[in-house]
């Protein structure tokens, strides 16, 4: 349930900031050149300047290498501009990124010493960016995953101070579900009762100040204290773009495939080099708004059933790729039949009235008191289902598929512990090579 405050959002985050500085002895901001992350450095430097806070922040920039030349510009305005209050980490090692555009690569890798020839655009030249030449991380294993590298860089950071230390987040819980997940999870420990915060470590935590902003908040804040910004915003504006639609991330990852396009109309030099760097980035481009990329509503191709429709779409991909698929699907399958799952009530009434094979199984005692519902046989498609979603199908199956989602999260996996092993091991591999 929402609790509203007594004072206005810019009001409520400089306390925040005020706690910030008060109470941790290390603080730094994760930076990614987006509008969120943006306001949030700008807020804070506001507030170290006004205050005559001496101590420098970290500001922890990942680079992706393929982005706006904008983008570019403004992550480099930000650190050149503010050189005596930060310590600045801008890291441009190999890393894995998650790849939503091709069949053929569930990752690829930012800044692969291997593929410069095909690079987006050049190493930043700064003295302070850390590349292969000058990894001063004790952690770092070559092309690591990239959400891996984030969640060290912050032990990391703690273990080279005294003292507590904190990570600054832009995120806001009304973006998306997982970032409001991020915010509200009742699981995690908090700093002093408040849950904006969460630890991450013995001596670190993540905080999170934003998070009651709304996407025009940040854009009334911008304009209203002249805070510098990403001017690829002003594109995506004249572009035609909502205010909701406008997002900063890597071309071929999953949040931004279907904006892939964008390049080519706003930066036609870098879109070249995007669709070249990544293969299926191109097919990416001119179709990941579209059924193919199960972005829009798909139709079922003549003379299929979505069970034989899956095991088309399986036949047509890389052998490691299809293995990835049928170990996601089988497991799947056995948890509905064997196990079974919890649902609303409302979704069990209409599944039995539309005579689904299910039977009940039980209390589930997991965060919840509901039954579990298991399914002696996988539905081709519950289409006629309505209040939920969150029901097995062969249909789910295929279009987990048609998006490129590896990690089948639309049928609600998440990355496996023996999965990130097996990734780890795999990346300590190539790398002896």
């Amino acid at each position: 349930m929402k609790k509203y405050l007594d004072v206005n959002v810019y009001e409520a985050v400089n306390e925040r900031i005020k706690y910030v500085f008060g109470n941790f002895d290390n603080i730094y901001v994760s930076f990614s050149g987006g509008k969120d992350s943006g306001l949030l450095l700008n807020l804070v430097l506001d507030y170290k300047r006004k205050h005559n806070i001496k101590k420098k922040i970290g500001v922890f920039h990942q680079d992706f290498e393929a982005q706006y030349k904008l983008t570019t510009e403004f992550v480099t305005r930000m650190f050149e501009n503010n050189l005596d209050d930060i310590e600045p980490y801008w890291v441009c090692l190999p890393m894995g990124s998650r790849c939503a555009v091709s069949n053929y690569q569930m990752y690829w890798y930012t800044w692969d010493p291997d593929k410069k020839d095909l690079w987006v655009r050049d190493m930043p030249k700064m003295p302070y960016i850390i590349n292969l030449e000058n990894n001063p991380f004790d952690f770092y294993e070559y092309k690591m995953v990239q959400e891996d590298l984030y969640a060290e860089f912050g032990d990391w950071f703690s273990r080279q101070k005294e003292g507590k230390s904190i990570c600054l987040l832009g995120i806001r819980a009304d973006e998306s579900l997982n970032r409001f997940r991020a915010y509200a999870n009742i699981r995690k420990e908090l700093m002093e009762n408040k849950q904006w915060t969460s630890k991450m470590g013995e001596n670190w935590y993540n905080a999170y100040p934003l998070y009651d902003w709304t996407t025009k908040d940040v854009w009334v804040a911008n304009g209203k204290f002249g805070f510098d910004y990403n001017r690829i915003y002003d594109l995506f504006y004249k572009a035609g773009l909502s205010i909701h639609q406008m997002r900063v991330a890597s071309p071929y990852h999953e949040a931004a495939k279907e904006s892939l396009n964008l390049y080519r109309v706003l930066e036609p030099d870098t879109w070249v080099r995007v669709v070249g760097r990544v293969q299926g980035a191109n097919f990416g481009a001119m179709y990941g708004n579209t059924k193919l990329l199960g972005t829009k509503r798909i139709t079922l191709p003549e003379g299929h059933t979505w069970r034989s429709y899956v095991k088309f779409l399986l036949a047509t991909l890389p052998e490691e790729m299809r293995r990835n698929y049928i170990e996601k699907f089988k497991t799947s399958i056995k948890f509905w039949w064997k196990k079974g799952g919890v649902v609303s009530d409302e979704a069990i009434k209409e599944l039995e009235s539309c005579d689904y094979n299910i039977r009940l199984n039980g209390l589930s005692h997991y965060r919840s008191s509901k039954e579990k519902v298991r399914f002696l046989g996988t539905p081709d498609n519950t289409d006629d289902i309505k209040s939920t979603i969150d029901i097995p199908s062969w249909k789910r199956m295929a279009v987990c598929i048609l998006k490129n989602d590896h990690l089948c999260k639309y049928m609600g996996f998440a990355q496996t512990k023996r999965q990130a092993q097996r990734e780890k091991e795999l990346l300590n591999k190539y790398r002896k090579l």
